[in-house]
């Protein structure tokens, strides 16, 4: 491989092939999707974060390699895929001759990603599971029946619009998420993700920021 960045990170086929088998997995399970729209997104945010908070353009790029991986492990099996994806991206990793200090990061932002076990510990870290989390919006789900929606699909289906904004001066990180209150409510929202937004607080708070959350522009959180 080439020097190891963003770039030709997102065009192995071998991550690739990885990520839709895995996306392929979550499907039959009845999962909303995990596919690469989702790791890009994922990368793009987590760099997006590093950048505006100012960090320099290797951690920032470190953050976009992570999120792009972070979900490699769902072809293996859903349980405990943050810790297998955190393994083979470190088989891959330094098969392709990755400096072992950025191999440590990377590895340490796929395990910690998921709200069952980890934690933001470090900015990469916190970078990728603020994207990650957030990415809440309505073409996430897969099953074309309404009807039988289980909880994750109704939040996601409800959310007509979201927005991730940063505002330096004030050190506040907010969610602004636009609900159809039909068919998802904003306690149904803030009971469903209860985890994953106190996952947010605390990477928010290892940036430096306070993590908030607006539903229709009213505060939740």
């Amino acid at each position: 491989m080439k020097k190891l960045s963003y770039e030709t990170i997102s065009h192995a086929r071998e991550i690739n092939c990885y990520l839709e088998q895995g996306n392929r997995i979550l499907g039959a399970l009845g999962y909303t999707d995990h596919s690469r729209k989702h790791t890009a997104k994922v990368a793009v945010t987590a760099g997006r974060i590093l950048k505006k908070l100012g960090y320099d353009d290797h951690t920032v790029e470190l953050a976009r390699i992570a999120g792009y991986m972070h979900d490699i492990g769902n072809s293996i099996n859903r349980v405990d895929h943050a810790h297998t994806g955190a393994l083979m991206a470190f088989q891959l990793l330094r098969d392709w001759g990755a400096p072992p200090e950025d191999i440590a990061l990377i590895i340490s932002a796929i395990g910690q990603h998921d709200e069952g076990s980890g934690t933001a510990v470090d900015p990469i870290s916190a970078a990728v599971i603020l994207a990650d989390k957030t990415d809440v919006r309505r073409n996430r789900v897969r099953n074309p029946v309404p009807e039988s929606f289980d909880k994750h699909d109704r939040v996601n289906y409800a959310a007509l619009t979201n927005r991730l904004h940063i505002d330096i001066h004030k050190k506040i990180i907010t969610l602004e998420i636009e609900l159809d209150e039909e068919i998802c409510s904003m306690i149904d929202y803030f009971e469903i993700f209860l985890d994953r937004m106190l996952m947010c607080k605390r990477a928010a708070e290892v940036l430096g920021l306070r993590f908030k959350m607006t539903a229709n522009g009213s505060k939740i959180c």
